[in-house]
């Protein structure tokens, strides 16, 4: 790997890390899980793989698709819109049971993968931001690079992107269960609960404002 790809490429993760690092509704329900040493390696594939995918796709032109079909962007974030209200409101009522029933929530009723797996795709796959910043943004500062660094530079900056998204949700998943024994306390779950349940909503609310703001007058 010569001076400019190297370059290229650790601009294309340091964009992913900029892009996916600050909390949000994927995020969170990785670090939940996590908490939880529930499927974790489950959810980290799953994550790790839609980042892959979406980024793989904004660098072959989904960029340019969606120019053309206007209705897709609104349509998945209406999608998203609800998506992040349910969870959300969920989240709200488990912070707000009594303590008691917060630990058994936690500790036991053990989820099956296959429901994991299908909560970790909606989150993934549901988020419209993940299709903007890591479809749209990714994909066009990759094709950005083909001009500066010639041929084939875009997919070495996708490369770093991918590279990125993957060891920031193996990592937070490891980080999430070096805390583990700090969230043996059901009051420690329950405020984690109550800050996811903001986040959701406040992100759902956003989106709303802005598809709202968005229509036609």
């Amino acid at each position: 790997m010569n001076t400019s790809t190297e370059a290229t490429f650790l601009l294309g993760m340091a964009t992913s890390w900029g892009l996916i690092v600050a909390i949000g509704a994927q995020n969170a329900f990785v670090l939940r899980q996590g908490l939880r040493r529930e499927w974790v390696g489950s959810v980290v594939l799953v994550c790790a793989l839609t980042d892959i995918a979406l980024i793989a796709l904004g660098v072959a032109g989904l960029g340019w698709v969606s120019g053309g079909m206007p209705w897709l962007i609104p349509a998945l974030t209406g999608v998203g819109v609800v998506f992040l209200a349910v969870h959300g409101w969920q989240a709200a009522r488990r912070a707000w049971r009594p303590v008691d029933a917060q630990m058994i929530d936690t500790a036991a009723a053990p989820v099956s993968r296959r429901r994991i797996v299908l909560q970790a795709a909606a989150f993934s796959w549901l988020n419209p931001h993940a299709w903007l910043d890591t479809t749209v943004l990714i994909g066009s500062l990759a094709h950005a690079q083909v001009q500066a660094q010639g041929p084939g530079a875009n997919w070495v900056f996708a490369t770093g992107a991918m590279s990125a998204s993957a060891l920031w949700f193996t990592t937070l998943a490891w980080a999430a269960g070096k805390l583990a024994p700090w969230f043996q306390r059901p009051q420690a779950w329950r405020a984690l609960d109550a800050g996811i349940a903001v986040m959701l909503l406040a992100l759902a609310a956003g989106l709303a404002r802005m598809a709202w703001t968005s229509l036609p007058a």
